[in-house]
């Protein structure tokens, strides 16, 4: 049975690609996704270059925070994936080349490996691999990180034999009440009353605009089925005590 205890993770998106602007990250929503349904919340996501230091000293510190860390980019086999040599430098050991990995590699390649693709058979001291069903060498984990790659076709892959390792925590439920016709303006202050009455939910607003009119989605997240549903409710009610209409339930967040 899945803990009530609430289980953490961050994001380490790795790249001076991501920073520049060139390439749109799109591997932080689908991790998110992914491990709630595991009941770990994404509590921390950071962005960090190509740059040894700043990364170790931001894995060094996630990996602390949090139960788990997940890092995406920096393994390939060009001279500015050093993913593997700041994970292996923030746990202290020495990175080998993994039998396994250089196996797969010559099987696929039939021929002798140059010096840049055995850079991705590159795992830490004590790491695990993790599977990678798309293309190319598995990504690893060692500790309470798991190393996978930048590319998202191959890092929701990866993610696949993430998951099963994460130890379960209570999964979120979402709830949300639609509001057409209502700027936030005017939800306001019920919306506040309400979620300052039930501390151990979230609560928050997000206003939509389209041709065909304006409102807000409310969306109330919790662990507790049966407080969310209620608190649903008593919104909904509050709403309509400030003669704001146009509300619709539904099942899941926009």
């Amino acid at each position: 049975m899945a803990s009530q205890q609430r289980v953490t993770a961050a994001v380490m998106i790795i790249g001076d690609e991501i920073l520049s602007g060139r390439t749109q990250d799109t591997n932080l929503s689908a991790i998110a996704k992914y491990i709630g349904t595991y009941g770990v919340d994404l509590a921390e996501a950071r962005v960090v270059p190509d740059d040894e230091d700043e990364i170790v000293t931001a894995l060094n510190h996630l990996r602390t925070r949090y139960d788990y860390v997940i890092t995406t980019g920096g393994i390939g086999p060009t001279h500015d994936d050093i993913t593997a040599d700041c994970v292996a430098r923030a746990f202290g050991v020495a990175l080998y080349e993994h039998p396994e990995i250089i196996a797969m590699m010559e099987s696929r390649w039939k021929t002798e490996l140059n010096a840049a693709r055995r850079r991705m058979a590159r795992v830490p001291e004590g790491g695990s691999l993790v599977k990678n069903p798309v293309q190319g060498p598995p990504g690893f984990q060692i500790g309470n990180v798991f190393v996978l790659a930048g590319v998202p076709s191959i890092m929701r892959g990866m993610l696949e034999d993430v998951g099963p390792r994460l130890k379960g925590g209570a999964v979120v439920i979402a709830r949300t009440l639609r509001v057409d016709g209502s700027g936030e303006g005017a939800i306001a202050a019920p919306l506040e009353a309400v979620a300052k009455a039930h501390p151990d939910l979230s609560l928050g607003s997000y206003p939509f605009f389209s041709q065909e009119g304006y409102g807000s989605n409310l969306v109330i997240r919790g662990r507790d089925q049966a407080e969310v549903e209620a608190t649903l409710a008593e919104l909904a009610a509050a709403l309509r005590a400030e003669g704001i209409t146009g509300l619709t339930e539904l099942d899941t967040p926009a």
